[in-house]
């Protein structure tokens, strides 16, 4: 079974948003990186750039497929994980530590749209 962290919200294209004050660390789940295999790129957004919830805001390459990445929120990217760019395979070691973009969240109402940890255990799980 993929790990699953209490206390994050989680999207059905699996992504996962950490929340913290106005900040939301978006990244892929447990679930994700093991579904894809070896990740070999991540394509991310530009740092001031906004993003949509359930717009395609970048992609993850592995040696199995390529995916792309679903917005679980709306924001504005205050920041992209640069070690992804050398080393796209942390995302593998660790899904949730890795988180691919920070952003500015301009709707947090929307987070009530994601499913909580149970919830997305249980999608999972189906």
């Amino acid at each position: 079974m993929a790990k699953v962290i209490e206390g994050l919200y989680y999207s059905e294209s699996h992504e996962f948003v950490k929340v913290v004050g106005n900040i939301g660390y978006i990244g892929i789940t447990d679930y994700a990186q093991h579904a894809l295999g070896n990740v070999v790129y991540v394509d991310m957004p530009d740092v001031d750039d906004d993003i949509e919830i359930d717009d395609d805001f970048g992609a993850i390459e592995s040696v199995k497929a390529a995916s792309d990445l679903k917005a679980p929120v709306s924001g504005k990217v205050i920041e992209v994980n640069e070690n992804l760019e050398d080393e796209p395979g942390l995302l593998n070691k660790d899904a949730y530590e890795n988180w691919i973009i920070k952003v500015e969240l301009s709707d947090t109402a929307e987070l009530k749209n994601l499913m909580d940890a149970k919830a997305y255990e249980e999608f999972c799980a189906e």
